[in-house]
């Protein structure tokens, strides 16, 4: 039983989908967890914290203070395997996206490092809402998992999207993501690259790129998914991770991405640079900054440090190494003659020539380019569904490598 002794923080929020919570916490102690259960003010207008209390054998929890005493949101981040907010409204699917903290569930989901799994409820069209897309996309970049809403009758008497999840299918998903069958990298280390490089020309400027870093977080997240402890050195980007199996390392320039990666490899079993490294930086960096003086300017720049090349160089036959190449002209033969001259096992090919793809985009086109004339393309899909792309590959290679 994957839940057996896992301690689940149970977060109900204001959706007249509350009142199936107390089957769904019947569920999860039959499943051998331990529960304990928060609620907002909304909430109770539609469960009783007396019915919730008495199925998961714990007092419920619905304000920070108490009387005399205090509850210790930090403590109960801590003390949870996994928190599991269902059903999350619209109003307090925004708090979580935007970082607002006016009441415990709050409090405790700022708090907590283990996993967070988010079950919307609401309304089709709150749900279809562009503000609402937008707390989703925000809440998953955190590196939390949103269960997929459900299709059929309403609250309002409209059929359509919006329904929380079924607390059958909320246990089934918190069991598939602690079974060990699904952590079938668990006790792999491996490296990620991710984001642009910045070469500094002086104080105020830069050569740089328009990366963003989402494929290469998509990529580390896969992996850790999968039960790998991953290494992310990340270059600058506002973009964050915050999945416990992800050590980021943030570096600005090439050479330090080419340290902090070299170091990681040693202890790497997979690695997979998806950072956009700049391939020149200036041979020297003004201590001031540069006057715009005469009509032109002329700068002298010199090859940054090749992280691939140097990597491949180093492969041992137990590793595995992935590259991506980005092209414009000859896509195929430029990765394939890539990844022969660097030692890679696998580049993943972007093609700027593909509308919605590459740069700063949420979505990616993608040719996988292997070893033995491997060649597989994908049509236009999420970074996510992408990196799972990547990463389910990763598994094929490393079980063909086993069999050899």
């Amino acid at each position: 039983m994957p839940l057996a002794g896992k301690k689940i923080v149970l977060a109900v929020t204001g959706s007249i989908a509350a009142y199936k919570t107390p089957q769904l916490v019947r569920q999860l102690i039959k499943a051998g967890a331990q529960v304990r259960v928060l609620t907002t003010a909304a909430a109770e207008a539609f469960v009783s914290p007396l019915a919730l209390a008495t199925v998961s054998k714990n007092p419920v929890l619905n304000s920070v203070t108490d009387g005399s005493s205090w509850n210790n949101h930090v403590e109960l981040g801590l003390w949870a395997d996994a928190m599991l907010i269902a059903p999350c409204s619209a109003n307090s699917l925004a708090k979580l996206a935007n970082g607002l903290c006016d009441n415990l569930v709050c409090a405790v989901y700022l708090s907590a490092r283990c996993p967070v799994f988010v079950a919307p409820a609401m309304d089709e069209d709150m749900w279809l809402h562009p503000s609402t897309r937008e707390n989703i996309k925000r809440i998953r970049s955190y590196g939390n998992q949103v269960l997929a809403v459900g299709h059929g009758e309403l609250a309002s008497g409209l059929i359509g999207e919006g329904r929380m999840a079924e607390p059958d299918d909320i246990v089934d998903h918190l069991s598939r993501y602690f079974s060990d069958d699904n952590k079938p990298l668990k006790g792999l280390q491996a490296l990620v690259t991710g984001g642009p490089t910045y070469e500094r020309l002086d104080p105020v400027r830069f050569i740089g790129n328009f990366s963003t870093g989402k494929m290469g977080i998509a990529i580390a997240e896969a992996l850790a998914d999968k039960g790998a402890s991953v290494c992310l050195v990340l270059g600058p980007t506002h973009l964050r991770t915050y999945h416990p199996n992800i050590k980021t390392i943030q570096v600005e320039s090439a050479t330090e991405m080419y340290d902090a990666s070299t170091k990681a490899f040693v202890q790497s079993d997979i690695a997979v640079l998806s950072a956009a490294v700049a391939d020149y930086m200036p041979e020297e960096i003004a201590a001031e900054k540069i006057k715009k003086t005469d009509s032109t300017l002329q700068l002298q720049l010199t090859k940054t440090p090749d992280i691939l090349a140097t990597l491949g160089k180093s492969k041992t036959h137990n590793q595995l190494l992935i590259g991506f190449a980005l092209e414009t002209t000859n896509e195929v033969e430029h990765a394939i003659d890539k990844m022969n001259r660097k030692n890679a096992d696998l580049i993943v090919l972007n093609s700027l020539r593909d509308e919605g793809a590459g740069f700063g985009h949420d979505s990616n086109k993608i040719t996988l380019i292997g070893r033995d004339g491997f060649q597989r393309s994908y049509p236009l899909q999420s970074k996510q569904d992408a990196a799972a792309v990547i990463v389910n590959h990763i598994q094929e290679l490393r079980h063909a490598e086993k069999t050899v």
